[in-house]
C-alpha cells in the first residue's frame, strides 16, 4: 500500500535509529533505521513496560514528489562505461540490504535503512526535463544508463509509469541507452525497446545475484524473483533486445559459489553479456549489512566479513577508483578469474554491442522554422 505525499518528510521519530522490529521490518531489507550521518540527533524507540511497541503499525511506503531542475546525472568516473545517467525515482522499494545508493538518502535528511525503501521520491516532470536537455543545441549525444543509483523498474513504476515516458523521450530523439533492473517489469516496455533495439540504440541488464529463492528474497525482498528474472532475459532476447546479465554485487562467502551457475543460466535464457561488481559497502550501508548478515547467517557472519576485509585491503570499504568495482587481493582475483573463465566457455562477452549515437536527432520544436530541405 502507498502513502502519496507532496511535501518534503521532516526527520523525526519515523526516521530515527530504533531497534529490530518484526512489524516494521516484515517485507523489508534493513534491519534498522539509523540516522543519516549528517544529523546531529537520533531518536530510539523503547517499551514503555506496557507493550507500546506492540501496538507500531506494519510499515507503508510514501512517496513524496521532488522536481529537479535537470535530469541527466553527469560522472567523471573511470570505474563505469558511461558518463551520465537518469534516476527517475529516489530511494528503492525493493530493499535490497547491501545497496550502495542508501547513503544517498542522508542528503534528504532520512535514514538509509528502512527510510530509504519506504520513503521514495517520484520525479515526475522528468520527462519534460529530458526533452528540454536533449533540444539543447549544444547537446552531443552517448549512452544514458537508466537505473544506475535505483531501480527504473521498481514497483511504483507500475503506477507512475515516469520511466516508460523517460524512453518515449529517448526514442523520439533516437537516443542510445541501457536499463540496469532487478525487475521482470521491464518487459511491460518491450514494444518501446524491440523497435530501438533493431536501431541498435538499447541493451538491458539484468542483476541476478542468487538463484536461491530463498537467500535472493533475504538480499532483496521485493524484487522479482530469480526465475522471473531469468524469463525477463528470455523474453527479451526473443524480442531481440541485446540482454547482459549483471551479478551485481557478489559477496564473498554468501553468494561467491553461484558465479557459474547464474552465468549458465542467463546463457540458456538468452543473455549473450555479462559483468560483475564486488559488494561495496560506503558510509551507512556497513552498518546495515552487518546488522541484517548477523540476523540472517549468524552461523556465518564473521567468516562474510573476513572475506569481504580480504578484498578491500584490510577494510570493509574501498572506495579509490580502479579497485572499488571488483575489490583486490587473492581472493578478488579468484573471483574475477572464475567469472572470466566460466564465461569465456559459455561464449558470454565474445562479442559486445555498442549502441549508436549517430542516428541521434532533434525533432523540430513547436514555434521552430523547418528547414527546406
Amino acid at each position: 500500500m502507498h502513502t502519496l505525499i507532496t511535501m518534503r518528510p521532516s526527520v523525526g521519530f519515523e526516521s530515527g535509529a530504533f531497534t529490530s522490529l518484526p512489524q516494521l521490518e516484515r517485507g523489508r531489507g534493513a534491519r534498522s533505521n539509523p540516522a543519516g550521518r549528517f544529523e546531529t540527533l537520533s531518536e530510539e524507540m523503547v517499551d514503555d513496560g506496557w507493550e507500546s511497541l506492540a501496538e507500531i503499525p506494519r510499515l507503508k511506503t510514501e512517496i513524496f514528489t521532488e522536481t529537479p531542475k535537470t535530469i541527466i546525472a553527469r560522472n567523471q568516473s573511470p570505474d563505469i562505461s558511461f558518463d551520465r545517467s537518469i534516476n527517475p525515482y529516489r530511494g528503492c522499494e525493493h530493499g535490497c540490504v547491501y545497496c550502495y545508493a542508501r547513503p544517498s538518502h542522508s542528503y534528504m535528511g532520512l535514514s538509509p535503512g528502512l527510510d530509504f525503501e519506504s520513503k521514495l521520491f517520484i520525479k515526475p516532470n522528468a520527462a519534460a526535463l529530458l526533452r528540454g536537455e536533449l533540444t539543447a543545441t549544444n547537446y552531443e549525444p552517448r549512452t544514458i544508463a537508466l537505473g544506475s543509483n535505483t531501480d527504473p523498474y521498481q514497483p511504483i513504476e507500475r503506477t507512475y509509469r515516469i520511466t516508460r515516458s523517460i524512453i518515449e523521450v529517448l526514442s523520439e530523439f533516437k537516443h542510445p541507452f541501457g536499463i540496469v533492473t532487478k525487475s521482470a517489469s521491464v518487459c511491460r516496455d518491450i514494444d518501446l525497446l524491440k523497435p530501438m533495439a533493431e536501431q541498435g540504440l538499447v541493451k538491458v541488464a539484468l542483476s541476478i545475484t542468487s538463484l536461491d529463492p530463498k537467500l535472493a528474497r533475504a538480499m532483496e525482498p521485493r524484487a522479482s524473483t530469480p526465475t522471473k528474472r531469468l524469463a525477463a532475459i528470455e523474453a527479451l532476447s526473443k524480442a531481440g533486445i541485446p540482454t547482459v546479465v549483471m551479478m551485481g554485487p557478489i559477496i564473498p562467502g554468501l553468494n561467491d559459489h553461484e558465479i557459474e551457475s547464474i552465468l549458465k543460466a542467463a546463457y540458456a535464457a538468452g543473455a549473450r553479456e555479462a559483468g560483475y561488481t564486488m559488494l561495496r559497502l560506503p558510509f551507512e550501508v556497513k552498518d546495515i549489512f552487518k546488522d541484517w548478515l548477523v540476523k540472517e547467517f549468524p552461523d556465518r557472519a564473521e567468516k562474510v566479513m573476513s572475506l569481504v576485509k580480504s578484498v578491500r585491503g584490510g577494510k570493509e570499504n574501498d572506495p579509490e577508483f580502479g579497485t572499488r568495482m571488483t575489490g583486490s587481493g587473492p581472493y578478488a582475483w579468484t573471483i574475477g578469474r572464475r567469472f572470466q573463465l566460466a564465461a569465456q566457455r559459455l561464449g558470454l562477452n565474445a562479442k559486445r554491442v555498442k549502441l549508436r549515437t549517430d542516428l541521434f536527432e532533434r525533432p523540430p520544436q513547436v514555434g521552430e522554422q523547418l528547414s527546406l530541405i
